[in-house]
């Protein structure tokens, strides 16, 4: 397995985690200590196939992605064809989204998922926490289910007025036509 390494516009594929740590130590912003070498050594001959975000510095990172590619060439070719097929995914409407702005009067299942603020016992400080709210009610539309929740929601005594609502468009939001009756 190889490792491509990028740190801003420098990039590199190697065969191992020393010779990433050659590249990485002739960059003059890049300060190697021994752990990180360390965790780029275990990162490098562990089983996690996941991209991983190296830290520098408060703000700074470097990634290191395995990889099967033998040269820059196919590394790069493969990453353009993942591109192109994560874009065309993305780019198709989802049904939410389009029928948001329909008109259909009547009963509909709805359910979001949102960040509620919560306060840690014992001290000043809150949490968010993922919550999860179901209901059915009718309505004009996907619109307005949608906007008839975060009301409900925003003028409930036990809701922050700091907790985050999805979008309408997101996957945390799903409302379901019922019917008319």
């Amino acid at each position: 397995m190889n490792l491509y390494l990028r740190f801003f516009n420098e990039e590199v594929l190697v065969e191992n985690a020393d010779q990433a740590i050659d590249f990485l130590s002739q960059i003059p912003d890049v300060k190697l200590d021994e752990a990180l070498c360390q965790d780029l050594k275990r990162y490098a001959e562990g089983n996690n196939p996941y991209p991983k975000r190296f830290k520098i510095s408060s703000k700074v990172y470097f990634i290191v992605i395995k990889t099967t590619a033998t040269n820059m060439e196919e590394f790069k070719a493969y990453a353009a064809e993942a591109g192109t097929a994560e874009r065309s995914v993305e780019d198709a409407p989802e049904p939410q989204a389009s029928a948001s702005a329909d008109e259909n009067p009547g009963w509909y299942q709805a359910w979001i998922k949102f960040k509620r603020v919560l306060p840690v016992p014992g001290t000043n400080k809150f949490r968010y926490e993922d919550t999860e709210f179901e209901v059915k009610l009718k309505a004009h539309g996907v619109q307005d289910c949608y906007n008839r929740v975060i009301d409900h929601l925003r003028t409930r005594s036990d809701v922050d007025t700091r907790c985050q609502f999805p979008s309408i468009r997101g996957r945390n939001f799903k409302a379901d036509f019922l019917g008319m009756n």
